[in-house]
């Protein structure tokens, strides 16, 4: 018994070979002397073609099998040139091992992603989401892979908090009550899920120096965009000992080895995302692995903006000053027009951004930067973390947090800190990326957003 994708690997050794396997009809087309079935056992994004004849034992059975019924086959490899396929399987023996119901969703025909969302437990079986589930498989494995080459240790961040990381105030509540008395709750106080891994991948740097997580987040954002979610995944990395300079070349690193790997790995999968999902994904994805990413500092983008609209180009935010937290329309003229590859922009203005970033001298911006990349906007956020504790407490206070809640943290800076840097990728994101998926529903199984709770 062989996987179709063994049997695509190897077809050529297998020519006027019998063989076996089980796959499941994506169509089935009969005449009167030869009949064609087409399978998929979900090893591979690509189809095999069997060709059977009226006079197989158990036709009348197996020419009643439907779209999704399971079938297990017999038969001589035979190579077709000149065909869209390279080989078909002229079938000996054909058991049908389980028949699908006439209702099956997903016939053979167009279906919206929208209908195919209120199915996220068939959608799998269609060829779009084959190929983007196998690249966010592969993409997963290659970030362990960077990070596990590179001497990071993994670490596994709590799921249930008592923080609000970012300080905005749109974490899911947890809770066994219903009067809202978190005194008397499991934990004896306010609990959430999480937003962010980051404070406690912190901790375990400065005993490691160099950590990631690589899990599950969550936002009560009451948000219907494309690019949002309530549950999604973040890869965090936290670095001991480095500044801003040394994680930017760390982001950069990392996503072009994730692109390298799916490129050696999934490039089936690719050019079915290039041909069906986005035109030119693959030339953009060569252009990111071949090239040095820009790097722009806020203030200069301000003023690349500023230029932009006295020019005549019409943004929907054309009040451009500084203080001003970029937009998708902007981030995405910068990389796409202005630079025309993925660009780093670095020190925003500390008003915009979150209370542990390292302040720069100027007392005005912060050592963070965030990776823009054509297409999509801003793929990854990072920052050198602030190591003065007095500071640190000042900025969270002016941010409206209470230190206290945070002691454990900022406690971190007594014991021996120098610096810390990091960043945060969102997985969504990088997989709507590498794909083309337009949205973030399509990129995560069964995807979790307001209103949404199916699965």
């Amino acid at each position: 018994m062989k996987d179709i994708k063994e049997i695509f690997e190897s077809y050529l050794k297998l020519v006027e070979n019998q063989i076996t396997f089980i796959g499941r009809v994506r169509s089935h087309r009969q005449s009167k002397v030869v009949s064609f079935l087409v399978l998929n056992d979900g090893t591979t994004i690509n189809d095999i073609q069997v060709v059977y004849k009226n006079d197989i034992e158990n036709y009348d059975l197996v020419s009643q099998g439907r779209v999704s019924s399971i079938f297990e086959v017999t038969g001589n490899l035979i190579l077709t040139s000149g065909k869209p396929q390279p080989f078909e399987i002229q079938a000996t023996k054909i058991n049908l091992l389980d028949q699908s119901i006439e209702e099956y969703p997903l016939q053979k025909k167009e279906h919206s992603q929208e209908f195919l969302r209120e199915i996220a437990h068939l959608r799998a079986r269609t060829k779009t989401f084959q190929a983007i589930f196998k690249i966010r498989s592969s993409a997963a494995f290659a970030i362990h892979k960077f990070f596990q080459e590179k001497n990071f240790v993994y670490v596994n961040s709590p799921i249930i908090t008592e923080n609000d990381a970012e300080g905005a105030g749109e974490a899911f509540v947890v809770t066994t009550r219903t009067d809202g008395k978190y005194s008397q709750d499991f934990f004896g106080k306010k609990a959430a899920l999480t937003v962010s891994g980051q404070l406690n991948a912190e901790a375990y740097a400065q005993a490691f120096k160099n950590v990631y997580t690589f899990g599950p987040t969550f936002r009560a954002e009451n948000s219907y965009t494309s690019k949002h979610a309530a549950e999604f995944w973040m890869i965090e990395p936290e670095m001991a000992f480095v500044d801003l300079s040394i994680n930017l070349e760390v982001i950069e690193e990392l996503i072009k080895y994730i692109v390298n790997y799916l490129f050696d790995n999934n490039i089936d999968e690719l050019k079915f995302c290039n041909d069906n999902l986005e035109a030119g994904l693959i030339e953009k994805l060569n252009i990111l692995r071949n090239s040095n990413f820009a790097v722009n500092s806020y203030e200069q983008v301000i003023e690349i903006l500023k230029d932009a609209v006295k020019n005549g180009y019409v943004f929907e935010e054309n009040n451009i000053e500084f203080g001003l937290d970029l937009g998708t329309e902007h981030e995405r003229y910068i990389c796409e027009v202005v630079n025309k590859k993925p660009t780093f922009v670095t020190n925003y203005p500390k008003e915009i951004k979150a209370f542990y970033m390292k302040q720069n001298s100027d007392n005005r911006t912060v050592a963070a930067a965030d990776l823009l990349v054509p297409g999509i906007g801003e793929l990854v956020g990072g920052s050198q973390r602030e190591d003065n504790y007095e500071k640190l407490i000042k900025r969270s206070e002016e941010m409206g947090m209470n230190p206290k809640d945070l002691w454990w943290y900022n406690d971190l800076r007594k014991y021996g800190y120098y610096k810390s840097s990091g960043f945060g990728l969102g997985f969504e994101r990088l997989i709507m990326y590498v794909t083309g998926a337009s949205n973030i529903r399509d990129v995560i199984p069964f995807p979790r957003t307001p209103k949404n709770l199916f699965f």
